[in-house]
């Protein structure tokens, strides 16, 4: 997973390590944060520099799914679904990336190759980060029937 930006609050920190942690018993799992400095730009410079940046880290054989607004939405069965289907297809890696404050650039959308909401409501960045993480764990233990899931 890539995000933009760090976790400035540290129980939020706090509990997305633990999920973390979870997670990589179950998969090869980790999280990048790209950090940049503003330094009064504009929107559409801002979310370029930040698509360069993060266009670099993506492999071109890695399947990027964009955590967006405008994407589509899942119960967590069915995201749970969507996990099993692409490891099925023996992808080498799966790219989640959480953007920055005002979401995307053009190139970035042009490359993505899935687009997720969590919600039709707005959350900060750094709980989309703990909430995304925790559904991306429940998926996990969906697929293992693991009592987490009730």
């Amino acid at each position: 997973m890539i995000c933009i930006g760090k976790t400035d609050d540290s129980r939020i920190e706090s509990l997305f390590l633990a999920y973390e942690n979870r997670l990589k018993h179950y998969t090869n799992f980790s999280t990048e944060f790209l950090v940049q400095k503003k330094k009064s730009k504009s929107e559409d410079q801002l979310k370029k520099e930040e698509g360069e940046l993060l266009l670099q880290k993506v492999d071109k054989s890695s399947f990027l799914i964009l955590l967006d607004e405008s994407g589509k939405s899942y119960s967590s069965k069915q995201f749970s679904l969507l996990m099993q289907k692409r490891m099925n297809t023996g992808l080498k890696e799966v790219v989640f990336v959480i953007g920055g404050a005002f979401g995307f650039s053009p190139e970035v959308y042009d490359r993505a190759d899935a687009k997720v909401a969590l919600s039709a409501m707005t959350f900060t960045h750094q709980m989309v980060r703990l909430i995304f993480i925790e559904q991306l764990y429940r998926a996990f233990t969906i697929l293992k029937g693991e009592k987490y899931h009730h």
